[in-house]
């Protein structure tokens, strides 16, 4: 349990950067968010490419915040975290949202199955996309 944790607390907070550690997770690992749900190590691994090719191709800055990484149960760990950024767009529009992750872990402490929960629904996300950020030359760093 305590490696699996530690290669969560390196590999989260640079998720949207580089490429994740998948040794920790089962090959029908099954992921749930609030707008994606599958099964398997491959679609697992396509998950994650396609955060970081969309973190550089919309963002011009990008952030997973981790706030708690913790061992929930027996079988289970909690990481509390934030997504910031400001998008790739004239008006600079900041993104904001929390979530938690919940991953379970078999007999062999192997993830089998991780699940997001954010704290509003996919639509109030995206209509931060619309919202004007800071234009000064000084507000071009979230904080």
């Amino acid at each position: 349990m305590e490696q699996v944790i530690e290669t969560l607390k390196q590999d989260l907070p640079t998720l949207f950067e580089k490429d994740i550690s998948y040794d920790i997770y089962t090959q029908d690992i099954y992921f749930k968010d609030p707008v994606n749900t599958f099964k398997y190590k491959f679609n697992y691994r396509i998950i994650f490419w396609t955060l970081r090719f969309h973190a550089r191709l919309f963002f011009t800055q990008i952030y997973f915040d981790v706030h708690d990484i913790k061992q929930s149960a027996e079988d289970t760990i909690l990481v509390n975290w934030t997504v910031r950024g400001v998008l790739r767009v004239p008006w600079k529009a900041p993104l904001l949202f929390n979530g938690y992750s919940t991953y379970k872990l078999n007999k062999d402490n192997l993830i089998y199955e991780h699940i997001d929960t954010w704290d509003r629904k996919p639509g109030e996300i995206l209509k931060q996309f619309w919202q004007k950020g800071e234009t000064d030359k000084n507000a071009s760093t979230i904080n």
